[in-house]
This record gives C-alpha cells, structure tokens and sequence, in this order.
C-alpha cells in the first residue's frame, strides 16, 4: 500500500519537499481579515501585514474537518497516510489530527513536538523512510523514537510576539525587552524556554554555535534546516558566514527557508532558526561528563 505524508502548515519545507507532501492549513486573523495560512496568504504578504498592521495576528488551529478532508483523498486513492502535527503543547492541531483519523484504517498520527523547521526535518526524514520501503506503521514508529533527538534553537529579535501568544511568561519576556539584547530560545518537548540573552545579533550567532555544542553536535547524516523571518534573510546569511565551521565538510549547501504565517505570528521578524538532529554519541558524552 502506498503511504503519503501529510503535514500541517506550520511545518517549514524545502521546495522539493513540499512538491510532495500533502498539506492542511491553519488559519491566521488580522483583525476581522482571515487567511487561510499558505493558501490566501503567502509568507511575503504575511510579514508585510505584519509590519504595517496596527493590529497584531492571532492563530486558529486546523479542525477535524480540515484533516477529514485530506483523509478522504488519500482512502479513494488507496492510500495509507503519516501525519505529522505541530506540537500538541502549542495547538490542538494534534488532538484534530486524532479525532479525524478515529474514522480511518492505516492513518498514522504523530506529535511532531516540534514546529516551524523542526517539523519540517522530521517530514524530510520521513520521506526518507518511506523511500527504504517503510510502512506508514513503521515510519511513524521510527519518527515517535527520532522526534525526541531534534533540536530547534532561535535567534529572536523581541520576545514581545510570543509574550502576547502566551507562548512564554511576562517575566521572561521582560528580560529580553532591554534594548539590542537578542534572546535565544529553544524549542524542547513541545515547550518553549528562554536560554541566554546576548547583545547584538553577533553576540546572538555565537550564543546560537554554543547552543549547538551543548546539544553534542548536528548529525549530520539526518535533514538539517535553517529559517528565517521577516521580509530579509540578510541576518540569517551572516549566521551562515560567521558559523561556517560548523557546516564545512559536512553539508554541500546550508539549506534555508522562511518561516511561515502562523510560527511568524509566535516570533515576530528578525528570527533566525536552526533545526537539527543532536549526535546522540556526542550528547550522552557531555550529559556523562
């Protein structure tokens, strides 16, 4: 039986990705204006709203009714299906994703845990799973036990986008409202923690290198992908540049994307985002040392 993956919009894709996977949207609101996230709205169009509006976006979750929909695509076709939800702690995109498939055989529904890049190189390796002849079982499986070793770590020019979300505490988020300081957060088990703070956006790239020496290193034989967001990945270009050691050798390409809509509503622009999957050899080392 052939086997599709099915995301949800907040997941950030490479192109060639994103050519194959199926995707059901969120929402976004502009006030009284609803977009229905890469569909209605593009990443462009949403960070200039974003800069320009008075009003800050909210988000809605996708409903049963929207994963129903892409269930019933893939039954007439034959289709078993691997879904791969933002973290069940930021949506109840997840538990929508679970009550739809109730109606279904050979849907697979995983917490990714993660969000924006970090779902994103989860469904990358799940397509490399499903090209080695995996099962939507197995796959899903296997994702449950790699999702734990993923990594998401960010630069963010405020923390006043995810203060209003609810996403951190006031008191967290006032730390990192001094002028020019840049606060590092991770994204760990479905939940967002402040790591450092550092002032300028260099101090920020070099915050962001030891974050990923802490982790034990990237394994670089699984997807890596960097993002950004706003309407210039100019900040993330000097990342790239000033932390080239990390890449050479190991990657042909740093490959990159936006950040989409519903994540851009959370971190605001100016972010710059690193997802990977943490040597495990290396990580159980540094938490044995």
């Amino acid at each position: 039986m052939k086997t599709r993956i099915i995301v949800d919009s907040t997941a950030d894709l490479i192109p060639e990705i994103k050519a194959r996977i199926y995707t059901v949207p969120l929402t976004v609101h502009f006030g009284q204006e609803e977009y229905i996230d890469g569909v209605t709205i593009d990443h462009r169009t949403f960070y200039e709203k974003l800069v320009e509006s008075d009003v800050l976006p909210t988000t809605s979750q996708a409903t049963p009714r929207d994963f129903i929909e892409e269930f019933e695509k893939a039954k007439q076709e034959g289709e078993a299906a691997v879904v791969i939800t933002l973290a069940s702690k930021f949506s109840g995109t997840y538990q929508s994703a679970v009550i739809a498939a109730a109606g279904y055989e050979n849907i697979c529904v995983v917490d990714g845990t993660s969000a924006a890049t970090g779902t994103g190189i989860l469904a990358e390796l799940a397509f490399r799973l499903l090209s080695a002849g995996m099962s939507a079982e197995e796959i899903a499986d296997a994702l449950e036990k790699e999702k734990k070793k993923i990594v998401v770590v960010a630069l963010v020019d405020t923390l006043k986008y995810l203060k209003r979300g609810g996403r951190i505490s006031k008191t967290a988020a006032f730390a990192g409202g001094v002028l020019n300081i840049k606060p590092v957060i991770s994204v760990t088990d479905g939940e967002i923690h402040l790591l450092g703070k550092a002032c300028g956006s260099k101090m920020g790239n070099n915050l962001l290198v030891q974050e990923i020496d802490k982790a034990g290193g990237i394994d670089f034989s699984k997807p890596v992908l960097l993002g950004y967001s706003g309407l210039s990945g100019a900040l993330l270009l000097k990342y790239i540049e000033d932390s080239r050691h990390i890449w050479e050798g190991h990657l042909r390409e740093v490959r990159y994307t936006t950040v989409g809509s519903v994540i851009g509503t959370h971190l605001g622009p100016g972010a710059v985002v690193v997802a990977f999957f943490k040597n495990q050899y290396n990580a159980e080392q540094n938490s044995s040392d």
